[in-house]
């Protein structure tokens, strides 16, 4: 991996709001950034801008034709069968207690909230603060998502999904074709890439995403003063360095190429897994369903065909499953 050092970036923000910034004060913007500003996935290690799964003191960067009518009709068929099949077991897998740790704003936790709403599993939730993450002192694994089911701690979102479609379906545990697990691989490895660029493409989007991101998370009223400001000024910075790692010269094109790639895949069909859907619908869903909201997820609904899809993907995912405290 190749590592690229942020502390200039600390610099520069320690100047932007505080002019004479003390020492400590500077170390502390560094732990706010060290603990919030990650980036994206690289095989088991999931991080993305602000809503990093670890907290390494630099930013780590990772390395993203249509079928015939009867081939897909098939296909779907197959895939429709296999899920309705699934969705006649849940009632096997029945925990009692399952819990949470997450970041609200993280796309990998959210994909594991994606599949458990979807599969109607009650949750809690225990929101992680990003600083000191004293929620998981308790484990051996310092990043989140961390889920506990029934006692049993189960890490890496990826990992998470897995485990838990073997637990409710347990005569047939493996759900990945080559289609799920290739655009399932695709969510990690290519879409998360090109989402900090677009949500801190200008200082103003970079406030909105971390006003949201603040406002959600687990902090402090100082924490999140400073993460909010501070935290933007710097993202905006290093949204700039991942667009030359990733050799993006468009955010926004980047990221309507993206959507429309993946309505492509759905080769007309109501999702990837058929008329219902498959992991990697929920992936996609699950990583996107953070932004959505803010300026750059409704450029993207306005500007590509993706608006359709995710709106079924919010009927059919539902209400969520949270248990509310």
């Amino acid at each position: 991996m190749r590592r690229v050092n942020v502390n200039g970036v600390a610099v520069l923000v320690g100047r932007a709001i505080g002019g004479g910034a003390t020492a400590a004060s500077a170390n502390r913007h560094r732990v706010l950034q060290a603990a919030l500003y990650g980036t994206y996935s690289n095989g088991n290690s999931e991080r993305f801008g602000l809503w990093s799964r670890s907290a390494p003191p630099s930013v780590t960067n990772g390395g993203v034709a249509g079928s015939m009518f009867f081939s897909t009709a098939a296909t779907s068929l197959a895939q429709d069968h296999a899920h309705a099949h699934v969705h006649s077991h849940t009632h096997k897998f029945s925990p009692k207690d399952v819990v949470l740790y997450q970041y609200e704003a993280c796309p990998f936790c959210n994909k594991v909230k994606a599949f458990l709403d979807y599969y109607k599993i009650p949750y809690g939730v225990v929101e992680v603060n990003p600083i000191n993450k004293k929620e998981i002192k308790w484990s051996d694994y310092k990043k989140v998502p961390i889920l506990k089911v029934d006692g049993e701690q189960m890490v890496d979102s990826s990992d998470i999904i897995d485990k838990l479609f073997q637990k409710l379906h347990p005569d047939n545990p493996v759900a990945n074709g080559d289609e799920e697990t290739k655009w399932r691989g695709w969510v990690d490895n290519h879409l998360v890439h090109v989402l900090s660029p677009n949500i801190y493409r200008t200082t103003s989007e970079a406030i909105e995403s971390f006003d949201y991101i603040t406002t959600h998370g687990n902090f402090s009223f100082t924490e999140r003063i400073i993460a909010k400001y501070a935290g933007a000024a710097a993202m905006y910075f290093v949204a700039k360095n991942l667009k030359k790692k990733h050799n993006i010269t468009n955010e926004r094109a980047a990221l309507y190429e993206a959507a429309e790639t993946w309505v492509d895949a759905l080769k007309g069909r109501k999702f990837l897994g058929g008329s219902n859907p498959n992991l990697a619908d929920l992936a996609v869903f699950g990583v996107l369903r953070p932004i959505r909201h803010l300026k750059s997820g409704k450029d993207m609904v306005q500007h590509t065909r993706i608006g359709d899809w995710y709106t079924g993907m919010e009927s059919v995912v539902g209400e969520s499953s949270r248990i509310k405290a």
